[in-house]
């Protein structure tokens, strides 16, 4: 695999997007915010595989577009404190169940 390409399994979770002009070195920040979030066993591999843990660490604490109960889960799983995920913080749940109240 080149370092470059996003495999064809990965597609299904980039539905509005075009994978094709998607950049991994770019848009590192959303592949793994994507596959972290909507991503099954397969897709989470490929992205351990292909971004280091310091890479995937720094964007679950500073994307925004986590589910809280996605980022609790890698929060638990990578050991980071919930206190360090900016999806998690209260002026960002506040704003997110304005939005969604249930």
């Amino acid at each position: 695999m080149r370092n470059n390409i996003i495999p064809p399994k990965i597609w299904p979770y980039f539905w509005d997007t075009d994978v094709s002009s998607l950049d991994p070195i770019k848009k590192a920040s959303f592949i793994i915010q994507r596959v972290l979030d909507k991503g099954n066993d397969n897709a989470v591999r490929w992205l351990r595989k292909r971004y280091r843990e310091n890479q995937i660490k720094t964007s679950l604490m500073k994307y925004r577009g986590f589910s809280p109960k996605t980022a609790i889960f890698w929060a638990v799983f990578y050991n980071i404190p919930k206190s360090k995920i900016l999806c998690l913080q209260t002026p960002y749940l506040k704003k997110r169940k304005k939005h969604w109240p249930y």
